[in-house]
């Protein structure tokens, strides 16, 4: 589907270093700002235990994992919203992802250096927040002046209603908000779409920690869930450099070893893409047989012909019927032949709402 989810934080937190670890796309790490000018791109496949059970069952020639683009954006800094330490470049690569993954640091280590010289991810998440929230009063500014004079050029109703919107962001920005806080019916989202603001992408706070910190947190996190309390968003805790031994190792028992001493399940990493995921309003649907075992990406609430759109375009034009095989049914009965048989294979129409795991066979003509 082509979303982004856009890494960001001051220099230094451990942005590269996480990317590294979600990417095969290695981007330079050193202990020092700026190791990142140009924004690197890495496609992640997103972990998926039933896309694992339907390899089993159906045995495919080949199994393809959905993906997701992170983009690992260089560290942000005082000013950059009026374009210091290269803030206006920095802030183009923000505008161009779908949500924000916000890397904040939450440990302590005086090896590694902090461009305010002391720990407080708070001030950190402040810092960003004043700079994305900057820019955006700009774009809302020149908007209100261009719609304005539409306004008094003639009875335009929608500039009119346009201004009422901007108005709402102007006050929310100037107060120290987010735009996101302000909320919009569907219309008025749509008037508002090519503004692209920086702070109405949903975030993702991500504090990093010491390993020895996973599970009990420390006073730093706690900081921080106080402080984004009211944003309705989620923090989620992960060790960056243990993310970056367990990545060296190319051996799944040695991997499975490391988790196992350090008490966890799955890397930290497994957990960031499926917060993303969920942060991006985002779903699983899966395409399986003897050929191919294929998880595909839609967007929450999405109908039947949309979802096939996903697949192709004429799949959504010639929509004809779904066939439709939840995935418990199919790993309890263990085929398609099976599910038919006993009953199980739903036949939808254009208003079927897609739910997440169902395994999905188009019928369409073009």
């Amino acid at each position: 589907m082509g979303l982004q989810c856009g890494i960001v934080g001051l220099p230094n937190v451990g942005k590269s270093t996480l990317f590294n670890c979600l990417s095969n796309a290695r981007a330079q790490s050193a202990n020092y700002p700026f190791c990142t000018i140009e924004p690197n791109v890495g496609v992640i496949n997103v972990p998926e235990e039933r896309l694992i059970e339907l390899e089993r069952i159906d045995k495919p020639e080949r199994v393809v994992p959905a993906t997701m683009e992170f983009v690992d954006i260089a560290g942000l800094v005082k000013g950059a919203s009026k374009g210091e330490g290269l803030g206006n470049k920095f802030l183009a690569n923000i505008r161009e992802t779908d949500a924000i993954l916000h890397i904040l640091r939450c440990f302590e280590d005086d090896n590694i250096t902090h461009v305010d010289g002391s720990i407080n991810p708070v001030r950190d998440k402040e810092t960003i927040d004043i700079e994305l929230q900057l820019k955006d009063l700009e774009t809302v500014e020149s908007r209100i002046e261009k719609t304005a004079k539409r306004a008094k050029a003639g009875n335009d109703k929608e500039a009119t209603k346009l201004l009422e919107i901007l108005d709402k962001y102007k006050k929310a920005l100037e107060s120290g908000q987010a735009g996101r806080v302000v909320e919009l019916d569907d219309n008025e989202k749509l008037l508002v779409k090519d503004l692209h603001l920086l702070t109405t992408k949903p975030v993702l706070y991500v504090c990093n920690v010491k390993d020895t910190e996973l599970e009990s947190g420390n006073q730093h996190v706690e900081a921080v869930k106080e402080a984004v309390k009211d944003e309705n968003a989620e923090v989620l805790m992960i060790a960056a450099a243990a993310e970056a031994d367990i990545a060296e190792l190319e051996d799944y028992e040695e991997r499975k070893m490391f988790l196992e001493d350090m008490g966890l399940e799955e890397p930290g990493v497994n957990k960031l893409i499926k917060a993303a995921y969920r942060l991006l309003n985002l779903e699983t649907f899966f395409t399986t047989g003897k050929d191919e075992a294929r998880a595909w990406t839609f967007k929450k609430g999405s109908k039947a012909p949309q979802t096939a759109g996903v697949i192709h375009t004429d799949f959504e034009k010639g929509f004809i019927k779904a066939e439709v095989i939840k995935y418990d049914d199919y790993v309890t009965l263990g085929s398609e032949a099976a599910c038919r048989e006993a009953g199980k294979i739903a036949i939808e129409g254009k208003e079927y709402v897609v739910q997440d795991g169902d395994i999905i066979h188009f019928r369409f003509n073009v």
